[in-house]
This record gives C-alpha cells, structure tokens and sequence, in this order.
C-alpha cells in the first residue's frame, strides 16, 4: 500500500499536547452527542407532538448532507486549513443545538423547523468529520503510532456512548428533552476551545498550490472516487461499511422507541441500556492493534465486522424475549466487533492514501458510509411505519449480517489467505 507522503511539521511534545486537547474536546462533545441520541426522539414525540414514523427520520436530516455536499466538501477540504475548518463547524453546532433548546423552551419548535435545524447541523458534521479525519495524520505520521492515536480516540469516542445516555436518562427524566440538548450545546463550547488551544497551525501541507483552473472540482471529485474504488482493500472495506452502517441505524433509530414504546421501560432505564451495552466498544478499540499484529489487516477486518453483525443480530431475539440482560449482551458483543474494526479501517485508509488525495478519500468513505445513515433511518421510518417497531428492529438486526461477504473479497480475501497462509508455515 502507498504510504502518506506527509512530513512531520512540529516535535513530538508539541504533537502530544495538541492530541491530548482533539481528544479531550472531542470526548466531551461526543457525550453530549450521546445525549442527542435518546433525546431527539423523545423531543419529537412529547415537546412537538410528532408520530413514531416522524421521530425515526431525524437521523435522515442529520446524515443527508453526507450524501449531498460530502463528496464537494472532501475537495475543498484539500485546499483549506483543516483545524480552521474544524473550528467553524464546531461553532455551528454550538449555535444550532443552542436555537433548538431555546425554541423548544418556549414552545415555539415545530416538527420541519427542528428537521431544518437538524440538516444544518448535519451540514457542519460533514465538514467537519472530513477535516477531522484527514487532520490526525498531520500529528502522527508513523503508521503504528496513528494506528495507537486512532484507537485512543475511538476509544474515548466509545466510552463517551456508554457514559452518555446513562448520564442523559436521569436529566431527561428530572429536567426534560430541552435540557439535555442545551447540555449537548455546552460540550459542543467545550470542544471548540480545546480545537481553539491546539498549536499545530500550520496544518494545511503544501500539496495542492497548482492553479484551480474552470472544473477543479469536478476532476478533483472524479480522481477522489477512481482512488477509492480502484483500490483492492479499500472498495471493499468501505463497501462493507455502507452495508453494516444503513442497516445498523435501522436498530439505532428503533432501539429507543421500543424500549420505551413495546418493552414499556423508563427513559433512565433506557439510558443505562444504552449505556451499558456500549462497553463492548472501547474493548474492541483496545484490542484492535494487538489483532492486526497477530492476524493481519484483513483478517482482523473479517474477524471484527463478524463479530459486530452476530452481535446485531441478537438484539432483536432479546427484545422479543423481554430480557433487558439479553439487549445489554448482544449489544456488548456488537460493540466489541465494531470497536476493533473502526481504528483499523481508519488507519488503513489514512496510510493508503498520499496526503495529496487524503481530503477526498475520507470525504468519499463519509458520503458512502454516513450518507448510508440517512438511508437507514428512511429504512426504519418506512419500516415502523408499515409493520411496527418490533419488525424494523428485525429486518435491521439479520440483515446487517450481509456485509460480511461483501467486505470477504478481492484485496481483503487476498490479505486472509495470505495470513492463513503465513499461519500454517509458522505450524508446520
């Protein structure tokens, strides 16, 4: 694979610190991002009066701009500064999830107005996720040490979704849904001072200073995309990704609705679920370098996605079982799989890519993968509301299982059999 040709720009304490605050900051908003999950759902159905069917499509809103602007935003992205570009949309959410809390105070958030703000808020995520994913390698620019510092910070990421809702469930259910998105407002500040604090400056490489001739944005798209999908490990790394993601969001879209609606439980027992069954995560993200030392790249992609997907497809058979122990089991199971899978594929996309084209690549895995986010909660809306919650979060659960053939071929597959390979001459 073609290593990134970015050379290091600042020393190594410097590096650390700057980490250290993108991972703090980043750690607390994405608690109050967990917050959006149990309460956005539950502020369409009590403050706006909204149906079920209505309550699932505000994930829609939120990744649409993935499938809309991701692709042009991964082009300009390669030309812009990316903290400044971080910093920006931070301040959008601050401002966007400060306005729905204050409407929804005073009573004035109708269901297309909190959709409105919701798809501008989804706006700026596709940015910055963009800028944010292509950054890191700018700090770390030995393969290992980014594979550690994407495991850190998945690590925290997922930490943050098993402390967010079970912190959201008791303020939701002393203080309300309007708290609880002020609350995400304040962790959204937090991170824009800490991204703010950040001294590596002179982020934006020198890489793409030729003249932006009439249709730069067009080839510049168009190269983005033939890279990914020429690529042996990445297509189907991604692909699968675009699999897993769309029917994953049809459980994470119906899960909080039918704890609440079909298995009748309270909305801080809702969060400790939630909470509870996200420990699976942060172990998988800690593991996930030891499997790629041991079994290779694509056997450790093979080994997570199966095990994230048997994970999935227990959720719904502990929900028709009634068992609260049984959804926190298979969803620590799921979390483990995907846990491990999310550092590796970052890694392998940020090391396979040349730091001329990383802006692009990441902007086509966000179109693909969350702009696939959208489509399953649109799969959800229309699924709870011709058969019911139960069967949403059926068809979800069994059919995520699909993107295991999907990501099992072409490079990948070569990458297993070689490691099986390997194996058996290390026996013999």
């Amino acid at each position: 694979m073609q290593q990134s040709s970015v050379q290091p720009t600042q020393d190594v304490s410097t590096a650390r610190r700057d980490f250290r605050l993108l991972l703090s900051g980043q750690s607390i908003s994405l608690v109050g991002d967990q917050f959006m999950v149990i309460a956005l759902p539950l502020l369409a159905v009590s403050v706006v009066s909204a149906t079920e069917a209505q309550a699932v499509l505000l994930p829609f809103a939120l990744y649409l701009p993935f499938l809309l602007v991701g692709l042009q935003a991964g082009a300009m992205i390669d030309y812009l500064r990316r903290r400044s570009v971080m910093l920006l949309c931070e301040a959008v959410q601050v401002v966007t999830f400060l306005t729905i809390a204050l409407l929804g105070y005073f009573d004035r958030l109708s269901f297309p107005v909190l959709m409105l703000l919701v798809g501008v808020s989804g706006v700026s995520l596709v940015f910055f996720q963009i800028a944010y994913t292509s950054f890191l390698p700018e700090l770390y620019t030995d393969k290992e040490k980014l594979h550690k510092a994407n495991s850190w910070l998945t690590f925290f990421e997922s930490s943050s979704k098993s402390l967010g809702p079970m912190l959201a469930g008791p303020v939701i259910a002393l203080f309300g849904t309007v708290i609880a998105v002020f609350v995400n407002a304040v962790s959204s500040i937090v991170s824009l001072v800490t991204i703010g604090l950040i001294q590596h400056k002179k982020e934006r490489i020198e890489l793409n200073r030729r003249e932006k001739q009439r249709g730069w944005m067009r080839r510049d798209i168009a190269e983005g995309l033939v890279f990914v999908f020429r690529h042996p490990i990445l297509e189907p790394v991604i692909t699968c990704g675009v699999v897993y993601v769309m029917f994953t969001m049809m459980v994470r879209t119906t899960i909080v609705l039918y704890c609440v609606k079909v298995m009748g439980l309270s909305e801080s027992l809702v969060g400790i679920v939630i909470g509870a069954s996200a420990l699976g995560f942060p172990i998988g993200n800690l593991l996930s370098v030891h499997l790629v030392r041991r079994v290779g790249v694509g056997r450790g992609l093979v080994l997570s996605a199966t095990t994230a997907v048997v994970g999935l497809a227990f959720i719904p058979v502990a929900g028709m079982a009634g068992s609260v122990l049984g959804l926190i089991i298979a969803n620590v199971i799921h979390g483990m799989g995907e846990g491990s899978f999310g550092p590796t594929a970052v890694t392998l996309r940020q090391t396979a890519a040349p730091a001329e084209l990383l802006g692009r690549v990441n902007s086509v895995q966000r179109v693909l993968t969350w702009g696939a986010f959208s489509i399953g909660s649109l799969l959800a809306s229309g699924a709870t509301l011709l058969f019911g919650l139960d069967h949403a979060l059926w068809i979800g659960g069994l059919c995520s299982m699909l993107c295991v053939p999907v990501l099992a071929r072409r490079g990948v597959l070569l990458e297993c059999l070689r490691g099986e390979a390997a194996s058996q001459t290390r026996e013999s």
